[in-house]
Parts: structure tokens; C-alpha cells; sequence
């Protein structure tokens, strides 16, 4: 919508595009350059909400953990040189993951670039490879159009980051101030392209002629808010589901045709599945490396339909037998009416097979643990009972994350964030804190690791200014523990530089003002955990676990779904 005209400054003109943009708030840390833009910041009190974070990775992985969990455009903001560069970490996580934020950074003054000035950096270059558009603001009378292009582009097609730099004569410029929102083109629909209506029909025969169908999906999915009509489709044909690590939670834990997990942490009947599928519906997924394994070895039997928004990733890894591009949604839709129903008993039964071998060969003896050292997964489990299944789940990355994969219930969609593609440590706690932020009706539990955790330690800063309720769980290893797992498996358990000694974090929790506990019994795991999650505010919880405690099952790098190792 246009508005009227008004002079005002340049961080003034961005500071309102964000209101039009609807963003309430935004993630950041100050510095020198940007100081005009945080000075009028202050007069925009009650209408943007600030978060102070402690370091500028964690306010892009906040903005991202705020966006995941809300479906919005994440937002944040740094400083010129180191303040811009320490973004690049968390940005190039949201790109490969497909989250979309608008990140705004400082620049020096354009008479000063190209000079080697005081925290000058060529933000512009060195984030063109990791964002889906990188612009530097030339002058304040831009701005308005430039920021209205970048949530456009942020949230459009297949999501993901965009970049604006702000030089700090541009802030300080009078401009004539007037906002027009970026129009969406109107989206046509499947069926308006004879090629994507004749491929959608081929995939409808495909699937009700199939005796061993499976559909893959991933995180699309909720990007494109396709979750009922996944599982209409599925119902409908009574065809089995599996998602990818991104994908979790898009369909209920408990739903009867969820298989499980697949992947190299994943579960053994979606792996299984997948070797022996004659047709397999990919959609809202990109074939990782982490999915399929040795690729020439990947699904030998079926005929692959792959769905998808990017059309770049069509036959980009797999070579499938039927690329379609798309938005998952509408394709679904397109397709249910044509898809009928068909018993399968031989593939239903197979698939209870897997299960049930998972089930006696990893699970009980991961879960069933009632002395000893705490496994992480029994952790994990603990947390998922006294959550209900409605708890938003944040990891951050290592062995903890994959046994959060596993072990965790969802009754709800976007309940999973985590850092998939960059595989990010660190990015744990400060995407929680966004994730609360975003979903304050919600409860948010952050699940780390004791490496990771001590990447982003500091946010626990964030935490005790901003007061919110999180809850955050440290599983306790004193390991780098997948690090540690790949030594013991395929290095001759030469544990290189994988041990740690650790602090005392309770102590540290409590430096900041967060009630903190520490829990090393299975007989008072239970009750740690459910204290934790009744307390009204934010908590602290560390659990000590078992030192070398492995995760399977497991496909070790580059080996085929077929070579699952169910334990060492």
C-alpha cells in the first residue's frame, strides 16, 4: 500500500519499511556505524521490539529460529566490519536451510570505501555466494524500494537470506520518505501449465499403480504449508511417509503412516524402505548427501518423482524419473482427487518388520536403561514425555541432535529447528531464544550438546535481559561426541583432541541469574526434567551422560542405505 510522503532520515525510512514489512522484532548489537540507525531506534520503542544479543552470529541464528518457528521474515542487525563478518556464519546456515531473513549491516561512509577505513569490510562480496541477493544502499532516498525488494525476495520461491548494507551516510541523508510493498504476482495454478498438468497426471498413475510406494518429504513442506495436504494424500492412498531431518514434525510423531526418519541417523524402515520402494514421492526435499548416501547405489528400484520449489534442484543430485517444479501445496492438491487407495498388506508388513528389529536391535537398549550412566536418548525421551509432544524443540549440533531426531514427539508442525545443511555449532541456544521470542505460547526447550553449547555460551546474557522462559538442556558428555564416534568407528578410537574439560555450568547458569540444576542418576533424571519444564521462567538443566555412548543407527559416509550399521 503507498503511503504519503514524509522528509525524514535514511535509518528512519528503514526503520519504518520494517513496520510496513510487519516486523515486530528484530535481533541485533550496535557499533560504531550503525549508531544513527540505533539512535532513531530509540524513538521506535513499543513499536519494534530489540533483542540484544551477545555476539552477532547469535543474533542471525536468533532471527533464524524466530522465522523457522513463525513462518515471518527474521530480522537482524550489525555493525560495519567484524560486526558485519561475524553474520556470514549464521547466514550462510539460513541459505543452505532455506530460512528467510533480511540482515542489515553497516558500511563505512561511500568516500571512504576502498581505503582500508576504520571496520571497513566488502560485506557485499563476501556474502553474494550465501545469500539470494546482496545490496549496498547508495543513498537514503533508496531505501524504502530496496527494503520492500528485499522481503520480497526473502520470502519468495524457495525462502532464504538477503543482505542490505547500510553505509552511515546513507543513515544520516534526508529523504522523501514514501513505502510501496513489493506486489506478489498472482500464483497460477498447476494445472494452468499443460507440461506441469500432464507431469502431475503421470505422477498420480505412478503412485496408484505402485506395490511398494513411499513418499519422502522435507522441510517444503512446511514452507509451503502443505502439512494437511501431505497427509491427505498419504491417507488417501495409503501410501507410508518418511521425512528428512528438516522435515520433522511436519506430520504428527504418532501419525499411523509416518515410517520414521531417513538419512544417516535415521530410522531403519524409511532406509530399508527406500532401497526396496518401486516408486518414491520426493517433495519439499533436495536428495543431501546426508539422505542418500552412495547416490549410484541410492533407491536402485524406483521410479523417483520429485517435487520442488527450486527448480535448480531438479536432477541436480539424483537423477529422477519424473521432475516437477513447484509449490508443494498446489501440486498435492492437484493431485488427491486422482489418488486412490490400495491396501499394500506385503509392503505394510515389511515395513513392521523394520520397525520391529529397530525396535529390539537399538531402541530398548538405548530407552530401557534404568542404572548406569544416562544415555542421551533416554534424556531426550524424559523431555518429550514431560512435553507432551507440544513442545518446540531447538538442537544445536552433534550427537544430542540426532538422538533429538529420534527420540523426540511432535504434535505440531515447525516443532523441530535445527541446523541442517551447514550442520552449525552454536546455533543452538541463540535460535531457542528466537524461537521463544517468536512462539511465546509455546514452550521452547533448547537441546545441546556440552561443545556446542560453549559456542554460543554467552547468549545466556540474552537470556537473562530479555527474561524469557526458555529452557535449556545440556547433555553432558565431555566429548565432542560425534567427533568422537567417527574416531571410535573408523580412526581405531585415536581420540585426537575430542575430550573436554568442561566448567562447571550450573555455576555459570547461575552467574546469570538462571535457576540451574544437575542431574547424573537415571532415578532423578525423570524428576529433573519435569521440574525444569513446570518452572514459570527460564531454567538450566545439565545432564551428565554416558561418556561414549554411540548413535545408531548409523550410515557411515559415502556407504550405501543398504550398509546400516545398527550398532559398533
Amino acid at each position: 500500500m503507498e503511503q504519503g510522503t514524509k522528509k525524514i532520515t535514511g535509518a528512519e525510512a528503514l526503520l519504518h519499511s520494517l513496520i510496513e514489512e510487519g516486523v515486530d522484532t528484530i535481533f541485533g548489537y550496535p557499533g560504531g556505524t550503525i549508531m544513527p540507525l540505533y539512535d532513531k531506534l530509540y524513538d521506535f520503542h513499543g513499536r519494534l521490539n530489540h533483542i540484544l544479543v551477545r555476539h552477532e552470529q547469535g543474533a542471525v541464528h536468533a532471527a533464524e529460529g524466530y522465522a523457522r518457528t513463525t513462518g515471518k521474515v527474521g530480522v537482524c542487525m550489525a555493525t560495519a566490519g567484524p560486526g558485519a563478518t561475524n553474520t556470514v556464519t549464521g547466514i550462510a546456515d539460513a541459505f543452505i536451510d532455506s530460512t528467510p531473513l533480511v540482515c542489515i549491516t553497516a558500511q563505512v561512509p561511500s568516500d571512504n570505501l576502498g581505503t582500508n577505513f576504520f571496520q571497513e569490510a566488502d560485506t557485499i562480496s563476501i556474502t553474494i555466494p550465501v545469500t539470494k541477493w546482496s545490496y549496498q544502499i547508495t543513498n537514503a532516498g533508496e531505501v524504502a524500494e530496496i527494503m520492500a525488494k528485499a522481503f520480497h525476495i526473502a520470502r519468495s520461491g524457495r525462502p532464504g537470506p538477503v543482505l542490505i548494507s547500510f553505509p552511515k551516510h546513507a543513515q544520516v541523508e534526508m529523504t522523501d520518505y514514501r513505502y510501496k510493498k513489493f506486489r506478489q504476482p498472482k500464483k497460477a495454478a498447476p494445472n494452468g501449465n499443460p507440461d506441469t498438468d500432464t507431469r502431475i497426471a503421470q505422477a498420480v498413475g505412478l503412485l496408484n499403480a505402485a506395490r511398494r510406494p513411499m513418499i519422502i518429504f522435507g522441510q517444503g513442506i512446511m514452507i509451503a504449508g502443505a502439512e494437511k495436504e501431505l497427509v491427505r494424500l498419504a491417507e488417501r492412498g495409503n501410501i507410508p511417509m518418511a521425512s528428512t531431518l528438516m522435515g520433522i514434525s511436519a506430520v504428527p510423531s504418532g501419525h499411523p503412516l509416518l515410517a520414521g526418519n531417513v538419512g544417516m541417523h535415521g530410522n531403519l524402515a524409511p532406509n530399508r524402505m527406500t532401497q526396496e520402494s518401486d516408486v518414491i514421492l520426493a517433495i519439499g526435499m533436495r536428495f543431501s548427501d546426508r539422505v542418500t548416501g552412495d547416490i549410484p547405489k541410492y533407491a536402485p528400484k524406483a521410479k523417483i518423482i520429485h517435487v520442488d520449489i527450486d527448480r535448480a534442484e531438479l536432477n541436480k543430485i539424483v537423477k529422477v524419473y519424473l521432475p516437477i517444479q513447484g509449490d508443494a501445496r498446489d501440486i498435492l492438491r492437484a493431485m488427491i482427487p486422482a489418488i486412490e487407495r490400495r491396501q499394500r498388506e506385503d509392503w505394510m508388513d515389511f515395513i513392521a518388520a523394520q520397525k520391529a528389529e529397530e525396535q529390539e536391535t537399538v531402541i530398548r537398549g538405548t530407552l530401557d536403561r534404568l542404572s548406569g550412566c544416562i544415555s542421551m536418548g533416554s534424556a531426550v525421551a524424559a523431555v518429550a514425555r514431560a512435553g507432551n509432544g507440544n513442545a518446540i524443540i531447538v538442537t544445536d549440533v552433534g550427537q544430542h541432535q540426532m538422538f533429538s531426531a529420534r527420540y523426540s514427539r511432535f504434535n505440531k508442525t515447525r516443532s523441530l529447528i535445527t541446523s541442517g545443511g551447514l550442520g552449525t555449532m552454536g546455533f543452538g541456544l541463540p535460535a531457542a531464544i528466537g524461537a521463544k521470542i517468536g512462539r511465546p505460547d509455546r514452550e521452547v526447550v533448547a537441546i545441546m550438546g556440552d561443545g556446542g553449547f560453549q559456542m554460543s555460551i554467552q547468549e545466556l546474557g540474552t537470556v537473562m535481559q530479555s527474561g524469557i522462559a526458555l529452557k535449556m538442556v545440556v547433555l553432558n558428555n565431555s566429548f565432542l561426541g560425534m567427533v568422537r564416534q567417527w574416531q571410535q568407528l573408523f580412526f581405531g578410537r585415536r581420540y585426537s583432541h575430542t575430550e573436554m574439560a568442561n566448567p562447571d555450568f550450573t555455576a555459570i547458569a547461575s552467574a546469570y541469574g538462571i535457576p540451574a540444576a544437575r542431574v547424573a542418576e537415571y532415578p532423578d533424571l525423570e524428576a529433573g526434567i519435569k521440574k525444569m519444564m513446570a518452572h514459570k521462567g527460564p531454567y538450566f538443566l545439565e545432564v551428565i551422560c554416558e561418556k561414549e555412548e554411540n548413535v545408531f543407527p548409523m550410515i557411515p559416509s559415502g556407504a550405501s542405505l543398504d550398509d546400516i550399521l545398527l550398532n559398533g
